[in-house]
């Protein structure tokens, strides 16, 4: 598995390419590493993890384990500096009610937050935090 959490998420989703920046801003360490799931890597990544290559969460691989939903969300905010790692402090709110707003929030990201017509390109100074499957240990 790769050293550095991995976070696979929907690349043409304003919002989620919005928290991709927002953690790029704040991941201090320069730890965290993206992938979209439309990407060759994310087809790829999605084929080798997850039932029948099926996945609509943001996923978190770190440390040879796989966080979905609030759970990804929380270890990625539990990864960041103060006071964002504060946020864990929600684990203690029952997974099934987190992940009840999680999915509600999923399911109208693109209404409420728009959608992009193409897949995000990194730019020359993201480009090694987005890496190809041939750059993945996995």
């Amino acid at each position: 598995m790769t050293e550095n959490p991995l976070v696979l998420f929907d690349g043409v989703c304003n919002l989620c390419n919005g928290t991709v920046d927002f953690i790029l801003k704040r991941d201090k360490k320069k730890q965290f590493r993206f992938v979209p799931l439309q990407s060759e890597a994310g087809e790829k990544l999605k084929k080798k993890f997850f039932a029948a290559g099926e996945m609509d969460s943001v996923a978190l691989i770190y440390r040879e384990k796989i966080y979905f939903e609030s759970e990804a969300v929380l270890m990625i905010a539990r990864l960041l500096p103060p006071p964002w790692r504060w946020a864990a402090f929600f684990r203690l709110i029952p997974v099934e009610w987190r992940n009840r707003i999680y999915r509600w929030i999923a399911r109208n990201r693109y209404r409420w937050f728009g959608k992009k017509t193409a897949c995000r390109i990194p730019t020359p100074e993201e480009k090694r935090f987005f890496p190809e499957w041939e750059d993945l240990n996995l």
